[in-house]
């Protein structure tokens, strides 16, 4: 049988959504949406990151698989490969073990979905 959860938006009466701290994050406000426990076989992390102009990650890799979508703003993402700027719609997914970093280098807030797979 499957599990399912719906996550009404911050505020919203029913809203589990929450920020938290981030290792490695500067400059802004971490969201979870859905926590590992949510959703079937606890695999799945999801959240919303809100950089302020400057805002930035360290330049390193987590053991889980990384989905990036740029919903706001737009994003400078290094990777072993080079940089490139993600803008609104644009994604970006790495396996485990893969170094990057994002910055904001724009000039109003970006918003990032997060999604990580164990």
């Amino acid at each position: 049988m499957a599990s399912y959860k719906i996550q009404r938006v911050k505020g919203a009466e029913g809203s589990t959504v929450y920020p938290y701290e981030a290792a490695g994050h500067y400059e802004c406000v971490t969201t979870r949406l859905h926590d590992p426990a949510d959703v079937n076989d606890g695999k799945i992390t999801m959240g919303i990151t809100y950089f302020v102009p400057g805002g930035r990650t360290d330049f390193k890799s987590n053991a889980m698989e990384s989905v990036y979508y740029i919903l706001e703003g737009e994003m400078t993402l290094k990777t072993d490969d080079g940089e490139t700027v993600l803008k609104a719609g644009d994604s970006f997914h790495c396996g485990p073990g893969c170094n990057k970093s994002v910055t904001n280098t724009g000039t109003t807030v970006t918003q990032m979905l997060v999604v990580l797979i164990k």
